[in-house]
């Protein structure tokens, strides 16, 4: 694909969330688009970034690896969106500006442990599988504040909100993101003032305007951009 059609797709994806966010009484300033960049190689990710496009989201972390070392001379800001097993966090940590994808007090700990060692400190975001859906990763909504309570004293790491996704083939994702962010709602009332949750991690590129409407200040967008 070439750079004008990126370009393009780029450019139409923020007037998209403009146009989003002004329906929704919010400014598209507040919201962080994340090009998720795991279907394409580092050409196309490099030409995304040439576009406009500072946030990038990979989903395995070896591909993280490699894309970061390649794209090493760009000032862009890396986001881990997919499950991060724990003997791949030492690695990763150096690299990210956020994983969204702490789904269990185990990995928690492990980033932890690792972030110490590296004398370094981390954001991070809590996943939730609102829907139960088996199929998807995530920590079960009857489970986040027990976790949550457990990570806030680690002192390397710093819950920064939450992550999710709509049901697959959910025709209402509205009702799916509005959970998630009353589940937010609750822990940030919970936990008080001395935890920031502003951000919520929500919506890609099939449902992204109604994360929007529901709070999301992260979206991550990856098919749209590339196909």
């Amino acid at each position: 694909m070439s750079l004008e059609s990126i370009a393009e797709r780029w450019a139409n994806v923020n007037e998209r969330v403009a146009t989003a966010a002004t329906q929704s009484g919010r400014a598209a300033r507040d919201m962080t688009i994340v090009g998720v960049s795991k279907y394409v190689d580092v050409e196309q990710t490099r030409q995304l970034y040439k576009a406009g496009c500072r946030d990038f989201g990979e989903c395995r972390p070896q591909s993280l690896w490699e894309k970061s070392a390649a794209l090493s001379d760009l000032s862009l800001r890396w986001h881990m969106i997919g499950h991060l097993q724990r003997n791949k966090s030492r690695r990763t940590i150096p690299i990210v500006h956020c994983i969204h994808s702490v789904d269990s007090l185990r990995l928690a700990q492990q980033l932890e442990l690792d972030a110490n060692e590296l004398g370094t400190s981390l954001s991070i975001l809590l996943e939730v599988n609102v829907s139960g859906d088996p199929n998807k990763t995530g920590m079960l909504p009857d489970d986040l504040s027990k976790i949550a309570n457990a990570i806030v004293p680690l002192r390397h790491i710093q819950i920064r909100g939450l992550m999710g996704m709509a049901g697959l083939g959910n025709q209402e994702p509205r009702a799916d993101f509005a959970a998630i962010r009353e589940l937010r709602d609750r822990l940030q009332s919970e936990l008080g003032s001395d935890v920031q949750l502003d951000e919520l991690s929500m919506g890609m590129s099939g449902d992204f305007e109604s994360a929007i409407q529901e709070g999301s200040t992260i979206l991550r967008i990856g098919s749209i951009l590339f196909s």
